[in-house]
């Protein structure tokens, strides 16, 4: 425990005060976040929608950047660690897994039967919005905001030689104070929407597995099965974190990514498969037509699509922005070598059509059960309605059994990730944190998950996600134009060395004495 940084402690001492605060006090914990939640939601709506489209155009701006498009996130002579199969891999692990089980069928759904902007659910119109609105919430935005994150924690790490922390990422804008004590602040900032926004994703899998196995066995869906399914998954997870990063997260990454094709093509086949190719095209070019709308709308006039808004775009960008540190720590530690451009448009473009197919394949599955066939699948809950639906087709045990095995192992991935992402924020240990401080970190992830399910379940967990995301959207704004200060400086001094020179020559050369 000799790396640790300073802001590990600070960090630790405040999770373990959260954590305690929800295990004395939960009644006043939960009455503190529904105060926050409705401040920052009636208040900053207009903020994180500003912010996450912010980053798209960022993002597409280096893609189409014929100035620094081409500088590489390492030295000239770095090459690609991992393939590209296994990095694209690394990234859906890591990045939205899990989410992508939960939300796969009930997101969809959801919208369908109670759509924003529309007078009703259950027609064509709510059908297109409501996969243009999740396209919305998992596509462009949610993946600029990763990328601009981790292309400049890759930057500075690699290239610059600075270490992986979010502060370093600043040093152009604040100079030797991220140094100090402002330095840690950020860090801190950092590892809490950490802490919180992986807590999330645990939650939404202890919750989707207990659901299944209660759909599927009878067994209650209750508190106390999703703590057992916590502890069991988290001895699971930090045997796996001891193994390192290219063994345990390489090799369950690359699981998930054939277990996820397996389903996605399985689910595309039984289906009907006509109809969602079908609908896949007509909903895509939806969402790209109006994508720049749908990035800025809110609804000042109406208090019921406001709160639709709140409750889902407002905490998806949240969400995102939550995820950022840890995320885009992983990304940039996987994409060593890599130019700009190429970084970009693989983690900007690959995953959003990815994630846009599996919402249309999954989503599209539900709403045409209940749209042509009348099943009523809107009726089950948001842990349930994947499993309801694989209900109506050939198969269905042998897709649940995979999907519950696919969840476990996104779960183990996701905390293994992260464990490792806080010990790189809270160490100084290079690319591979000590176990102890993993260990740490795995124990205060579940801890902190369970005390927000024991508090508000998946609502509290929203909370602290909407409020902790709040300081770090700001500091990331920041790395943004801080990526870009670097980069101008970059580009100057290499197209035009000498006159950098020369201006410096000119600056210390004395006045010439004229011998006349």
């Amino acid at each position: 425990m000799k790396k640790v940084t300073r802001v590990f402690w600070v960090s630790i001492i405040l999770a373990i005060i959260f954590v305690l605060w929800g295990v004395i006090f939960p009644t006043n914990l939960q009455a503190s976040m529904d105060a926050a939640l409705s401040f920052f939601m009636q208040n900053f709506g207009w903020f994180y929608q500003i912010a996450a489209t912010f980053f798209l155009l960022f993002a597409l701006f280096l893609i189409f950047s014929r100035r620094y498009g081409k500088i590489r996130l390492g030295k000239e002579e770095d090459k690609p660690e991992f393939s590209r199969p296994t990095w694209i891999a690394m990234l859906f692990s890591a990045g939205m897994g899990i989410g992508l089980l939960f939300f796969g069928v009930s997101e969809p759904i959801s919208h369908f039967s109670n759509p924003p902007l529309l007078p009703s659910g259950g027609t064509d119109d709510a059908a297109i919005l409501s996969l243009r609105y999740t396209y919305l919430h998992w596509g462009f935005h949610a993946w600029a905001i990763y990328a601009s994150i981790a292309l400049g924690l890759a930057y500075f790490k690699f290239r610059k030689g600075y270490p992986g922390l979010m502060s370093a990422t600043l040093r152009p804008l604040l100079g030797d104070r991220v140094k100090g004590r402002t330095g840690e602040v950020i860090d801190v900032i950092a590892v809490f929407a950490t802490v919180f926004g992986v807590c999330a994703s645990l939650g939404l899998g202890a919750a989707q597995i207990n659901g299944g196995l209660s759909f599927l066995t009878g067994i209650p869906n209750n508190f106390w099965i999703q703590l057992m399914i916590i502890s069991i998954v988290t001895i699971l997870f930090m045997i796996s974190a001891g193994t390192g990063l290219k063994k345990g997260i390489k090799y369950l990454s690359n699981t998930n990514m054939i277990l996820a094709v397996i389903l996605f093509v399985a689910l595309l086949i039984l289906g009907p498969t006509i109809f969602l190719l079908d609908l896949f095209t007509t909903t895509f070019g939806s969402y790209l037509q109006n994508l720049p709308q749908m990035g800025l709308r809110l609804a000042p006039f109406n208090s019921e699509d406001a709160a639709w808004f709140q409750n889902w775009t407002i905490f998806y960008w949240a969400w995102w922005i939550s995820w950022a540190p840890f995320v885009g720590t992983f990304i940039a530690r996987v994409s060593k070598g890599r130019t700009v451009r190429e970084f970009m448009i693989a983690v900007l473009l690959v995953p959003t059509v990815v994630c846009t197919l599996w919402f249309c394949v999954f989503g599209g599955t539900g709403i045409f059960l209940e749209f042509n066939l009348g099943i009523p699948v809107s009726g089950e809950s948001l842990e349930t309605a994947l499993f309801y639906v694989f209900e109506q087709l050939p198969i269905s045990w042998l897709l649940s059994l995979i999907t519950l095995f696919l969840i476990t192992t996104f779960f183990i991935t996701s905390a293994d990730s992260a464990t490792y992402v806080l010990g790189l924020q809270t160490t100084q240990s290079g690319t591979e944190p000590p176990n102890a401080v993993k260990f740490s970190w795995g124990i205060i992830l579940a801890a902190s998950a369970i005390v927000l399910m024991a508090s508000g379940g998946l609502e509290a967990i929203q909370t602290t996600i909407i409020v902790s995301a709040f300081p770090l959207a700001i500091v990331l704004i920041a790395m943004a134009f801080s990526i870009l200060k670097a980069f101008r400086a970059e580009k100057k001094t290499v197209t035009d060395p000498e006159g950098a020179k020369k201006n410096s020559r000119r600056r210390r050369k004395r006045p010439e004495i004229n011998p006349t």
